[in-house]
């Protein structure tokens, strides 16, 4: 009985084959039974404080560690070629002969004015050695670009300069060439910026009266028997150059040319006196204060004119423009209703007189020397050239004027450049008694209405023009700074 009972037990006890659950094959690639499981790479650790008070205290410590290395290291002595002396703000006002220069502002490989400018104020002391390898370092501004052959009686510079020393100017001088003067220099608020702060702009141009005088017989002939691509500006013969000198300008000519300028003074959109490149309706519009044309005066036998015009600023070309258009006008016979169709009209080619007679007279600062007057009550600090007129007039004469008439004489600048209009009429042909702008004048962009002209030699009327760029189509100037001409009229490079 009881072997039966121990049976039957150990049957009931013992699980059916069929309950016991089959054995889960293992992934690929995991590690056999028994096998430890590889560890991952190391992770790197991190201090993660359990609270934020930690955190914060170890961030105190790491911190305030490395700004004691830093203090330690600025504690250190540094070698120095020279003490430092503190820089102050201020408005220099220089004047130039532009003469074998090619332009105010710095150009890497070009010979400038600003170049010699800056070289000199290191030399002075002005500017310390460890500014003296960047103009930029010393926030160095101009108020207007001049171009090649531009001159400036009066222009205005602005940076941060060392002024402890009283003599500074007179040491500047020394190291400028007799051509660049440094006038002196007012000190000026921190923001004072020479370029942005200027409220308008002088400028003068030297023109000889000759260039008023009809179209002459020998050009004319040229131009209708050469073939275009084969013509070449003459040199002017003894003759010419005689009656040139011997030119006087005639009453009725003369109040022409002045009624022509004054049709300048307003808002004009201007288009037509600048290049073709980023010209557009919206920037292109300038106001002219005014523009006066003086009585004629002779001088060394030729017969000049002295224009001044005040413009609030001159996109690049636009003042030389202005100037050939009313040439051309005077010696072609055009009327003055020519000049109201080319403010915004059709785009034309408007001659560009020669960088020659153009020079600045003087930036202006009307509102900033209103400002700083109220402030202190009285001219310190004011950027103002009266104080300086009886040393601008005396180098104007000697280094400017006698500059413009003497280059003429000797290179006849202007007399090539009226016998090219006359050689190369068919860019001129809205220059007619009726006004008219016919299709044939009219400017495409980007393409040539012209055949190109074979290499000429070079000859001493080319040699001018290349000198002064006044070949009548594009070159510089000098202009003011206002987009697409920094103050070079003619940058501006703006007037």
């Amino acid at each position: 009985m009881s072997s039966g009972a121990d049976q039957s037990a150990a049957v009931a006890g013992a699980a059916p084959e069929s309950a016991v659950p089959p054995e889960t094959p293992a992934p690929a690639g995991a590690p056999a039974q028994g096998e430890k499981t590889p560890k991952g790479p190391k992770r790197k650790w991190v201090n993660r404080g359990a609270t934020c008070r930690d955190r914060h205290e170890h961030a105190k410590r790491k911190y305030g560690e490395r700004s004691r290395e830093s203090a330690e290291q600025e504690r250190e002595p540094r070698e120095r070629s020279e003490p430092r002396l503190p820089k102050r703000r201020v408005a220099l006002m220089i004047g130039y002969c532009g003469s074998g220069y090619q332009g105010m502002q710095v150009n890497p490989g070009a010979h400038t004015i600003e170049a010699d400018l800056f070289k000199a104020l290191c030399s002075a002391g002005a500017v310390s050695e460890e500014n003296a390898t960047d103009q930029h370092k010393v926030q160095l501004q101009r108020a207007a670009r001049t171009d090649k052959g531009v001159h400036a009686a009066g222009q205005v510079v602005s940076l941060k300069m060392i002024i402890e020393d009283a003599g500074i100017v007179a040491k500047i001088n020394e190291h400028l060439p007799a051509q660049i003067r440094a006038w002196g220099f007012a000190r000026v608020i921190r923001s004072f910026n020479a370029k942005t702060m200027c409220d308008s702009r002088i400028y003068e141009y030297l023109l000889p009266t000759h260039t008023l005088m009809a179209p002459s017989q020998r050009g004319r002939e040229i131009a209708e028997t050469v073939p275009f691509e084969q013509r070449e500006v003459p040199a002017p013969t003894a003759e010419e150059i005689e009656q040139r000198r011997a030119h006087r300008v005639s009453a009725e000519t003369l109040q022409f040319v002045r009624d022509a300028f004054v049709k300048y003074k307003g808002t004009h959109d201007f288009r037509n006196f600048t290049v073709t490149k980023g010209c557009t309706e919206s920037n292109s519009k300038r106001h002219i204060y005014w523009f006066d044309v003086s009585d004629p005066m002779v001088v060394q036998g030729t017969e000049w004119l002295s224009l001044k015009v005040k413009g609030q600023s001159f996109m690049l070309h636009q003042i030389r423009k202005m100037v050939g258009l009313v040439i051309m006008m005077a010696r072609s016979g055009a009327p003055l209703s020519l000049m109201d169709k080319l403010f915004g009209g059709p785009r034309v080619n408007v001659p560009k007189a020669p960088g020659l007679g153009l020079l600045l007279e003087q930036p202006v600062f009307d509102s900033y020397n209103k400002r700083v007057a109220a402030t202190k009550n009285c001219s310190d600090g004011q950027v103002d050239f009266a104080q300086f007129a009886a040393e601008i007039d005396a180098f104007k004469q000697k280094f400017i004027y006698d500059n413009i008439v003497g280059t003429e004489l000797a290179e006849n600048v202007f007399g090539a450049w009226t016998m090219g209009t006359e050689v190369f009429p068919e860019q001129f042909t809205y220059f007619n008694k009726d006004g008219v702008i016919p299709d044939s004048a009219i400017v495409v962009p980007g393409q040539s209405l012209f055949p190109e002209r074979r290499p000429r030699a070079a000859g001493p009327a080319e040699s001018s023009e290349d000198e002064h760029s006044n070949d009548g189509n594009d070159g510089n100037d000098g202009n003011d700074g206002n987009d697409g001409n920094d103050g070079n009229d003619d940058g501006a490079k703006n007037d």
